[in-house]
């Protein structure tokens, strides 16, 4: 993985830039983007994201052939500030309020790809085709209920049409989903049941898999949502290039307390690995909270819980594309953010603030990682 620091004085913004580059011309970049004018107006700060974008496209050579496929602001505010989001229709746009913790009102992140051919396929889902596999991204699924029961329910129901329609299932097709919910101190246990019997209908139990998924707090543009859903799923993909990574030797399964997620996906192509790490959180192999209260240790239990997944898929930190950490006391961000800064200097990420489901769990991230790793058995990505 190449890391590349790129500063925008004429907005006062800065980019971390991961670049997986390839000779086959399917190279993969992933950006987090962060505005440092805390004092610009909301328009202003708006305005300087997309101009961002457009001048990392116009003068960053690695973009040269290069589409975006994802994009995801984190807001502080989505009810008032979904007016400034630009339409964006061959995108798949991405919208939570998950406030940056760097006391700006918008981050971004981006996900690039080389020679990519991108289509909207209506519903919220763009397609991305590279080589045989089509490669479906659903974002702001919501269903305006004030119930995360039967809103959880709606949203999956939803996303199984989505997904018939591109002869895919859930079960076979789906990698990663993303669910936001809205008071998750109180809201999270009635949508893991309500996800718990909604797997079990598709044939997702713990004797054959779940889904790599991020559980946290988050808010959408209509306040009435508790539960908001983005999720990504592969068409073309073979059973036989996905496997479910468990770390056992540092964390229970995750159906031991009840829930319902994969610890980290990987996903083998011909010619690389992509590996999708879950929400992780400072948790043992008996599914308790390691270091209750003590955000110094909780960090570096996140932490070696992640490297631990990621070497089980073939991986290291510095097979990292993008990382997002959630804090549950924004008084921590200063911690967290000179701690990352020195462990892992270049790496692109964003700090926002958003409780995780258990008021213990002070922090969570979650990452995607991409590696070389070439397997004859199966196509290119």
């Amino acid at each position: 993985m190449i890391y590349k620091t790129i500063s925008n004085q004429d907005v006062n913004a800065e980019t971390r830039l991961s670049i997986f580059p390839s000779e086959n011309g399917s190279s993969e970049i992933h950006a987090m983007i962060r505005l440092l004018d805390r004092e610009a107006t909301t328009e202003q700060q708006f305005y300087a994201i997309e101009t961002v974008v457009a001048s990392l496209q116009r003068e960053t050579g690695e973009l040269k052939n290069c589409t975006p496929v994802l994009k995801r602001y984190f807001v502080s505010d989505a009810v008032n500030q979904a007016h400034l989001l630009p339409e964006q229709k061959e995108i798949a746009i991405s919208v939570v309020q998950q406030p940056p913790l760097n006391g700006t009102k918008v981050s971004l992140w981006v996900y690039w790809v080389e020679n990519g051919q991108v289509k909207n396929c209506g519903e919220n889902t763009v397609s991305l085709q590279r080589n045989i596999y089509t490669h479906l991204y659903t974002t702001q699924m919501h269903s305006r209920q004030k119930n995360e029961g039967i809103e959880t329910g709606r949203l999956f129901d939803r996303y199984a049409e989505i997904l018939a329609k591109q002869n895919c299932l859930l079960k076979d097709n789906c990698i990663r989903t993303w669910i936001y919910v809205q008071g998750i101190d109180i809201h999270y246990d009635r949508m893991a049941t309500m996800r718990k019997m909604h797997f079990k209908q598709e044939g997702l139990t713990d004797k054959t898999h779940y889904i790599a998924s991020t559980g946290i707090e988050g808010k959408y543009i209509y306040p009435e949502t508790i539960v908001l859903m983005d999720a990504y799923s592969i068409s073309g993909i073979r059973p036989e290039q996905v496997a479910y990574l468990k770390g056992l030797s540092h964390l229970a399964p995750t159906i031991e307390y009840g829930v319902t997620f994969e610890r980290a996906t990987a996903i083998d192509y011909g010619d690389r690995r992509h590996i999708y790490v879950s929400g992780t959180a400072s948790i043992d192999r008996k599914g308790q909270v390691v270091a209750p209260f003590r955000i110094d240790k909780q960090i570096k239990r996140t932490l070696e819980n992640i490297r631990v997944l990621l070497a089980e898929g073939g991986a290291a930190m510095d097979d990292i594309a993008q990382l997002i950490v959630y804090l549950r006391d924004p008084a921590d961000y200063d911690f967290v953010e000179k701690y990352l800064n020195i462990q892992y200097p270049d790496l692109p990420k964003v700090i926002v603030w958003a409780q995780v489901c258990r008021p213990e769990w002070l922090i969570e991230m979650e990452c995607i990682a991409v590696k070389t790793s070439e397997n004859r058995a199966f196509e290119n990505f």
